[in-house]
């Protein structure tokens, strides 16, 4: 069997995890600003195996800050996981109690985001330059779950000279965690460069839990790579899926290019847009939807060669619902979904035909 076919098949397979079976192994990360409900429902009706809420601050969301329920709200049927963030073992521990008496299925402790505010109140990665206080929060967020299952997501270390992935995932193993995903960055490297999967490999010789694969899958393609260089169990879509909520189910083979070359951009589009004014109301849903509607311009742009600035920035500036959907129709005319997969396209369709 070869390496693709292989690969594709390994994708495909269901994960036990805890009393939870995820469908498939290809997952879409928690984005915050991003992942928001009506985002994960995409992702979810595409055939992702796992869909994160975007980052929930443990001591906001204790407190009953609204934005942070929004954060953590359930986005429709299947598992209802949420990502928790803070420095606070006891905030953590209430704030995944909170979370477990409300029927959440899976609790992520935020050991990864780089985001300036973030790091700059000393939490994400910031916590992997004090593992003693990282094991504590794991232990507090673990407790705290009761029956529900805690994974961690983090990053490779602070930076290049102290890599400290696998120490601390074998320490959070230890303490109960059922699920580790490694970004193939440090918080020093940010975004830039090329995610390292060949050094999440050494958490895969350090744990026994599942382990899922981070940073730059955004191809069908790259999937053989990833898994091989990382000995991942599973792997997780970040910035790949801005624009192409489709991404996770397309790589994991839940969906077809077939099946998307059978849906019309402007649909999903339109819908996507529309949901999100439903979902934050009028004014805010307009500056929510915005990033999103600017990533699919872009990738409408790539697949016609067709500068699309001014289309951008009219629809991007309008405040009028109504003129907006008016004008996403007709920009995105005569174009299907599978077309906005420009150059990625044919890479998907190899990985189709091997499996």
């Amino acid at each position: 069997m070869s390496q693709t076919r292989t690969a594709a098949v390994s994708a495909m397979r269901p994960m036990v995890l805890g009393g939870l079976t995820l469908p498939n192994r290809v997952f879409a990360a928690p984005l915050s600003g991003i992942s928001d409900v009506p985002f994960r429902r995409l992702t979810r009706r595409f055939g992702a195996g796992l869909v994160f809420s975007e980052m929930v601050a443990s001591g906001e969301f204790v407190k009953g800050c609204a934005e942070s329920a929004v954060r953590a709200m359930r986005a429709g049927d299947g598992i209802h996981a949420v990502q928790l963030a803070g420095r606070d073992p006891q905030w953590m521990e209430r704030a995944a109690r909170r979370l477990a008496e409300s029927g959440v299925d899976l609790i992520d402790i935020n050991m990864g985001c780089p985001a300036k505010k973030v790091v700059g109140g000393l939490s994400g990665s910031a916590l992997m330059r004090e593992p003693e206080l990282a094991l504590r929060i794991v232990e507090a967020t673990v407790r705290g779950a009761g029956k529900v299952p805690v994974s961690l997501k983090m990053r490779l270390g602070w930076d290049r000279v102290t890599m400290n992935a696998a120490e601390i995932a074998a320490r959070a193993e230890a303490a109960g965690v059922a699920m580790i995903t490694v970004h193939g960055r440090t918080r020093a490297d940010f975004y830039e460069g090329k995610a390292d999967w060949h050094a999440i490999a050494e958490v895969r010789r350090t744990v026994k839990v599942p382990l899922v694969a981070n940073g730059d899958l955004t191809r069908a393609a790259d999937l053989p790579r990833m898994l091989e260089a990382s000995g991942a169990d599973a792997v997780m879509v970040g910035r790949g899926a801005q624009g192409r909520p489709w991404l996770p189910g397309l790589i994991a083979g839940a969906v077809t290019l077939d099946d998307l070359a059978r849906r019309k951009a402007s649909d999903l589009v339109c819908e996507h847009y529309e949901a999100m004014l439903a979902h934050y109301g009028a004014a805010s849903g307009l500056r929510h939807a915005r990033k999103h509607l600017a990533w699919s311009i872009e990738r409408l742009s790539a697949f016609s060669g067709t500068d699309l600035q001014q289309s951008k920035a009219e629809i991007l500036t309008a405040k009028e619902p109504g003129l907006v959907l008016d004008r996403l129709r007709r920009l995105f005319a005569g174009v299907r979904l599978a077309d906005l997969e420009t150059g990625e396209a044919s890479d998907a369709r190899q990985v189709k035909d091997a499996a």
